[in-house]
């Protein structure tokens, strides 16, 4: 059955039957708005919005992959923020012709990668489009501490990662290149593995700056340079390589540092930390932050692509 031959309201009952409220949604879908609660006076919110064809392909991922995509892709930046996620709102727009299936196994991957972080979907819309894209919102909780931005980062601050990079675009490279293996990259590509309890944490270990690695981690350690107006330095000794991520290189014929210093979409955290910060088992030194301006690698000026851009 498509979701033209349900129709939009039969269409809205199914898949908000498969959401499940989380511990803070005290009033969920069916109203004209949702109820979250929160123990802080303010609350995080991050928006993200992902198209077929450009953001996924269904192809190579499953309508419950690209849930799992969307709610991660959301639930990062609350992270990155050091707040604790609440609640997904999911806007839909559908071609009429997509299997009422699809819709319902993206509510499961929607739900399922929410529950991770005790958040929930608590509402959304549809609509009809040629074009199937899927916008996600996300609520968060800062819990009495205060949010954690890009502008923060000190000349002498450590710069350390939490979570892994280049597993995500190894898969993009591997699928790309008409292969299915090896599945651990593929599976990285398909529904990243987010470090969320990171963000809180380093929050409350006094991380001066910190953002989601969405784009590639040398864009995105630009960002913090220039909000901060300082300057980044990134040392690839630092960094371990996979074994199975160095043999797909090879073969494919990749230097694998492309994918861990500019691939996107693994959603790792890295942050910045005043220099002798005891870190938790979770962060890894990568870096350092020094005065000036601008971002290098191992001391010389990084002359590729940084990351991703939408527009070029």
């Amino acid at each position: 059955m498509t979701v033209a031959e349900m129709g939009e309201f039969g269409l809205i009952e199914r898949v908000t039957g498969r959401l499940a409220p989380g511990p803070t949604c005290l009033l969920g879908p069916g109203d004209d708005a949702a109820v979250v609660t929160t123990s802080d006076n303010r609350v995080v919110v991050s928006t993200d919005v992902l198209v077929d064809g450009r953001h996924f392909r269904r192809d190579w991922s499953s309508a419950t992959d690209v849930g799992h995509r969307a709610a991660g892709a959301n639930l990062a930046d609350i992270a990155a923020m050091g707040a604790t996620p609440t609640a997904l709102v999911v806007g839909l727009s559908a071609p009429p012709e997509l299997p009422v299936e699809w819709a319902e196994q993206l509510a499961d991957g929607l739900a399922a990668e929410a529950a991770l972080v005790g958040a929930s979907v608590v509402g959304g819309d549809t609509v009809a489009s040629p074009t199937l894209t899927i916008s996600v919102t996300a609520l968060g909780d800062l819990r009495g501490v205060s949010p954690v931005t890009r502008s923060g980062a000190q000349p002498g601050d450590q710069v350390a990662l939490a979570g892994r990079l280049g597993w995500a675009a190894a898969g993009f490279t591997v699928l790309s290149r008409g292969f299915r293996s090896p599945r651990a990259l593929v599976d990285a590509h398909r529904r990243p593995l987010v470090p969320y309890q990171c963000g809180p944490v380093a929050a409350r270990q006094g991380a001066t700056a910190m953002i989601d690695v969405s784009d590639g981690l040398l864009a995105d350690l630009g960002h913090i340079a220039d909000a901060s107006g300082v300057a980044i330095d990134v040392r690839r000794e630092l960094f371990e390589l996979p074994e199975q991520m160095v043999d797909a290189a090879r073969a494919l014929g990749v230097d694998p540092y492309e994918w861990v210093l500019t691939g996107g979409e693994d959603h790792a955290l890295v942050a910045t930390f005043p220099a002798g910060s005891v870190l938790t088992a979770d962060w890894r030194v990568i870096g350092s932050v020094d005065k000036g301006s601008g971002l290098t690698v191992d001391g010389e000026p990084f002359t590729g692509r940084g990351g991703w851009d939408h527009f070029r």
